[in-house]
């Protein structure tokens, strides 16, 4: 196990040792690993402490992107973690499908069944995922799903918030110090508009045409005709320049959108959890 670095914040690294502590009492684990910096952490964490007895698990489905796999694969190379690829079907189940507020839960309890199933059938211990202190103060239905399944949350036994997460990310040299947030595809659907894979693969080729434009932190939120691009406020001007305005309409229309719109509160995480409050 290595020693934290003398130049992080005192208190990041007692919280890391802390979660070094919980995770070596641990038998074996499988770690819910989407390729986020919270959830890359976690499993490198894993990895540090209890070696083969690790592994981390990647689910696919329409709702997770194409780019995602790519960092994620990255990722599983340059830290040389154990792991797997296994398949969710949540489009399978309309309460998933019809997109209420609850959507999250349905999308957490098909992973952690999977991670379940995959669990007894190895021989591991438990399953951790990877919240952290900052998500309690959200409305993420999906921790419902994580106690029912009793799924560890070792992140936030150790009281890290999102902050000291890339931190101590950044001083173990993790490609994923800095990547930018990330969230399943249907996020970025309103609630009450059924989720479908046409829907997820338009959303995923427009946020594809803004990364290839040089963006960084932004969403694309569906709604029907008209993309709401939300882009980090740093960001926006250049999204404001005639040219650039011009192709990312250009490129976001191929992606089946009729209008093309620009959000001026630029990002926020979670933005269409506002509609829940009107």
């Amino acid at each position: 196990m290595s020693t934290p670095s003398p130049f992080l914040p005192q208190r990041a690294a007692e919280k890391q040792q802390q979660l070094f502590a919980a995770l070596a009492e641990l038998d074996s684990l499988l770690v819910a690993f989407s390729g986020g910096a919270d959830s890359a952490y976690l499993a490198w964490a894993a990895h540090l402490v209890l070696g083969a007895r690790a592994l981390a698990v990647t689910a696919l489905s329409a709702s997770f992107s194409a780019y995602d796999r790519e960092q994620a694969e990255a990722f599983v190379r340059e830290v040389g973690l154990r792991h797997r690829w296994i398949v969710t079907n949540e489009l399978a189940n309309p309460s998933y499908v019809a997109n209420n507020a609850d959507r999250c839960y349905h999308c957490k309890d098909e992973l952690f069944g999977a991670l379940d199933r995959l669990a007894a059938e190895q021989g591991y211990a438990a399953v951790a995922y990877g919240i952290n202190a900052d998500d309690t103060q959200d409305f993420r239905p999906g921790h419902r799903a994580a106690r029912e399944h009793r799924v560890l949350a070792p992140l936030l036994d150790a009281g890290l918030t999102k902050t000291e997460i890339r931190e101590l990310s950044r001083a173990a040299g993790l490609r994923t110090w800095n990547r930018p947030a990330s969230a399943c595809l249907a996020s970025r659907v309103p609630y009450g508009t059924p989720v479908t894979a046409e829907v997820l693969s338009r959303v995923e080729q427009a946020e594809a045409a803004l990364r290839a434009l040089g963006f960084h932190q932004f969403r694309v939120r569906y709604h029907d005709a008209i993309a709401r691009i939300e882009l980090a406020p740093e960001e926006l001007p250049r999204a404001l320049d005639p040219v650039t305005a011009r192709l990312i309409c250009e490129r976001v229309k191929q992606a089946g959108f009729t209008f093309v719109t620009l959000d001026l509160e630029g990002y926020r995480q979670g933005s269409l959890n506002l509609l829940l409050r009107t």
